[in-house]
């Protein structure tokens, strides 16, 4: 199930703990990328808090956002980029791509399958794609007031053997959200402590959301009127000396053999 657009922008942008989550999750994407100029950057689900540091120096920026949660203006007092799109059929070319971040897509999903099958057909060759899911042994998971307490959570492992099934090679993993999922002023304050510490500690068990970041697998096609060899056919009497082969044509079957 997805949640509402409307309550996703109250929690992102109107509440300290949906800023809290913005800034953690957004550092860690600098941990993944730090080059992006003339690229072009698409997130799905509810990605747009992760794609502001991307609109000055990339060639496009797309925010896509599936149906059943609806779409907003974004960003705020510029051209908007949002597009409000089906969940597995995305209105871009294929291969067009270079960047793709999935954030509350994947978990609330109904067909998961059919969904990383779109990010690998829009996803150019070479490009890569950050996928973000609630942790299932994560705080934040267990708490529904936070958006990462709906849909469907991941491990590490659950989620690199769904991308590899679907011809993502996995190529590194990182995690955040380390401080208590609490709008408590105390663990408000002591949030990017807590950061910088689960950073240092673990980067898979502890955090609130697992990231991955993966590339596309792209086989090479086999050319066209390439030759197959096949192998010479071995004839029955093949190699046996030419007297014996003669005889045999020559000398009557016995005891009634051949009848």
């Amino acid at each position: 199930m997805h949640l509402d657009v409307q309550d996703l922008k109250s929690f992102y942008y109107r509440t300290n703990l949906g800023r809290v989550a913005q800034r953690a999750i957004r550092a860690q994407m600098a941990e993944f990328w730090s080059s992006w100029k003339g690229e072009t950057v698409v997130g799905f689900g509810f990605a747009v808090p992760l794609l502001r540091p991307y609109l000055a120096d990339a060639r496009r920026v797309v925010g896509l956002m599936p149906g059943p949660q609806g779409v907003m203006h974004w960003p705020a007092g510029v051209p908007n980029v949002a597009v409000l799109c089906e969940e597995t059929l995305w209105p871009l070319q294929s291969g067009q791509a270079d960047k793709l971040i999935v954030m509350h897509g994947l978990e609330m999903s109904e067909n998961p399958s059919a969904l990383l099958e779109e990010c690998w057909r829009v996803l150019a060759p070479g490009g890569r794609a950050v996928f973000i899911v609630s942790n299932r042994a994560g705080l934040w998971s267990r708490r529904d007031r936070t958006p990462f307490g709906f849909g469907r959570p991941y491990s590490l492992t659950q989620l690199e053997a769904q991308l590899k099934k679907h011809n993502f090679s996995p190529e590194r993993h990182l995690a955040a959200l380390f401080a208590i999922p609490s709008e408590k002023r105390f663990w408000l304050k002591a949030a990017a402590m807590m950061e910088n510490f689960g950073r240092k500690v673990s980067g898979r068990f502890a955090g609130g959301v697992v990231m991955v970041e993966a590339t596309k697998q792209v086989y090479a096609p086999r050319p066209k009127g390439r030759a197959i060899k096949v192998p010479k056919r071995l004839r029955a009497l093949e190699g046996a000396p030419a007297g014996a082969v003669g005889r045999l044509h020559r000398e009557p079957l016995k005891n009634g053999a051949g009848d």
